[in-house]
């Protein structure tokens, strides 16, 4: 399989650097097109993969992704349509672009999967909202989720709920920063250095997600599992109750897809 990628931002490059590690393909089955020639020659040095400044010979690829910003998709639709074969696999990663906008641009039916992965991919950890359409084949459906196996975990959901993923994995790990952040202030107020401060709440952070994934457990029983009768988590709990914790964490998740 080749794979090449229209866009080779920080996003693609984790992408193709989670493939890539994994051996899922080799760099040079990938080529990568971009107009930004310092970046491209970054990633051909760092991944060792083929690039271009020419989208066309990046859409001539068997699976190819489409890395860019959502108002740019009609324009470089237009300029790689007629090279796009009937067979060509065409992941997408936009916010807003759905199954008959891909179709209205290239004015045709096409193989497509959206998908919206999230930052943490650059670190092989992140998850990705998973929708392939009808022309896609449950064996191609399989391979994409594969690849997305390089970088992290796939979850496949229905498209209707694609734009909905992304307060809830594609913009949340700026979230998940802001509270690591936060609570490394109430560290460092409390008397810790800014280093250790983050080294230990990234650390509880990592920890409590991984008791979530790998217990099963629901999180509000984990979270009694810490409050004691009458001890000082509790106390913590009911602050951040009084001061809207749920709430505002609900009404940034809305705001969120209502900008979508």
């Amino acid at each position: 399989m080749k794979l090449g990628t229209i866009g080779c931002g920080n996003m693609a490059k984790a992408i193709l650097g989670g493939i890539i590690g994994k051996g899922l393909i080799c760099p040079e089955d990938i080529i990568a097109a971009d107009l930004y020639v310092p970046g491209l020659e970054a990633a051909r040095k760092s991944l060792g993969i083929n690039v271009t400044t020419d989208n066309k010979e990046a859409a001539k690829a068997d699976v190819v992704v489409i890395a860019i910003k959502s108002e740019y998709y009609k324009s470089v639709i237009e300029e790689i349509k007629d090279v796009v074969s009937e067979d060509t696999i065409f992941w997408t990663m936009a916010p807003g672009i759905t199954f008959a906008d891909i179709e209205n641009f290239f004015g045709r039916k096409i193989k497509a999967v959206r998908t919206m992965p999230n930052t943490p991919a650059m670190v092989g950890a992140g998850v990705t909202a998973v929708t392939p359409n009808e022309q896609v084949t449950e064996e191609e459906a399989k391979y994409i989720c594969e690849l997305i196996g390089g970088f992290g975990t796939a979850e496949k959901i229905p498209e209707c709920l694609m734009d909905a993923t992304i307060p809830v994995s594609g913009s949340s790990p700026a979230m998940a920063f802001m509270f690591i952040e936060a609570m490394a202030d109430g560290a460092v107020r409390e008397g810790f250095s800014r280093e250790q401060a983050y080294r230990l709440c990234a650390q509880t952070v990592l920890g409590s997600a991984r008791m979530v994934l790998e217990t099963g457990k629901h999180p509000g029983e984990l979270k009694d599992m810490v409050c004691t009768p009458g001890g000082i988590t509790i106390e913590l709990v009911k602050k951040l109750e009084q001061f809207g914790f749920r709430n505002a964490v609900m009404e940034g998740m809305e705001v969120c897809t209502k900008c979508i």
